[in-house]
């Protein structure tokens, strides 16, 4: 499964990338937007927003892309790996 992660903090990017590998899935994390946001998030089977910590312009331009391609899209307000490893359990039991 891919997975790509909007929102969070910087220093939990890999922290977030080794939850995703624990669960099989491969990860795109995304704390800043990027000029090129849109091009690089591709299409993911899951998109999961930490709604804390991301500007509306970036949640936006997100949803936008998923919505092409179909994914699924949870959103949460916290950006713990916690929360992560909650997410993805329910995801990839569903």
């Amino acid at each position: 499964m891919s997975v790509v992660i909007v929102g969070g903090h910087d220093r939990m990017v890999c922290r977030y990338k080794k939850i995703c590998k624990e669960h099989n899935c491969k990860a795109k994390v995304f704390t800043q937007m990027s000029a090129r946001l849109s091009e690089q998030i591709g299409s993911p089977d899951l998109l999961i927003l930490f709604t804390n910590t991301v500007s509306h312009k970036m949640v936006k331009c997100a949803i936008t892309e998923a919505e092409k391609c179909n994914a699924d899209i949870v959103r949460c307000h916290t950006s713990s790996g916690t929360a992560l490893n909650e997410i993805l359990t329910n995801a990839c039991n569903a």
